[in-house]
């Protein structure tokens, strides 16, 4: 199993879904990466191996993904571009798969560009995450439609539509896709809530989310 976290997070944010993971049967390899210090394309040759490296080191015959924010777009570009043979099922928790207005407002501003890197850079909607593609595999989303209290102009200025703070509920979305699901919480902490992480357990297990929830 191998967790990728989101963008200006840390392998520390994933840690109470990396327990709960453990606890439910799961050998876990939660991957740690600077996201903020490259583009896309090289941090998805750099993490996702990382984590497949891991699991097969530990013996793995079946390798599930769950991805929090831009650790979903590193893992979709990583797959449409190498064959996993041992690939399993992937939950992306509040991907934005189609991009953020938030990105295509603030690309130019000098706090937004230090703070998210180069990487922030191609997370508009007409950004990378557009270019990549339907998947063939299986992958479940779940997606918040609450903002916390520091993204709120964000949510009512920025983003059209019901949305976590961050990512649009329907950006989240993914061609391709097996199951969706939305949750009430935030972009910054939708990996935390026993009622996600249930969901998460879920779907690896059964390949489908438990709607009557």
């Amino acid at each position: 199993m191998v967790l990728l976290h989101g963008l200006a997070r840390t392998a520390r944010s994933m840690q109470p879904l990396v327990k709960a993971l453990e606890k439910a049967g799961y050998t876990t390899v939660n991957i740690d990466y600077a996201s903020r210090a490259a583009p896309i394309e090289k941090l998805s040759r750099e993490a996702v191996p990382k984590g497949v490296s891991a699991c097969r080191r530990l013996g793995a015959r079946r390798i599930h993904f769950v991805t929090h924010s831009m650790g979903g777009i590193l893992l979709r570009h990583y797959l449409a571009n190498h064959r996993l043979a041992e690939l399993g099922r992937v939950v992306m928790l509040s991907p934005p798969n189609h991009g953020s207005e938030i990105a295509d407002q603030l690309k130019e501003n000098r706090l937004y560009r230090w703070f998210n890197g180069p990487a922030g850079q191609e997370l508009g909607t007409k950004g990378l995450p557009e270019r990549l593609g339907p998947v063939d595999y299986p992958v479940g989303v779940i997606t918040g439609s609450k903002s916390a209290l520091w993204d709120r102009w964000f949510s009512s200025k920025l983003i059209p539509g019901p949305d976590d703070g961050k990512v649009s509920v329907e950006s989240a979305r993914l061609e391709g896709m097996t199951d969706f699901l939305v949750v009430p919480y935030s972009h910054g902490f939708i990996m935390r809530p026993a009622p996600v992480i249930r969901q998460v357990l879920h779907f690896l297990r059964h390949g489908r989310f438990d709607h009557r929830q």
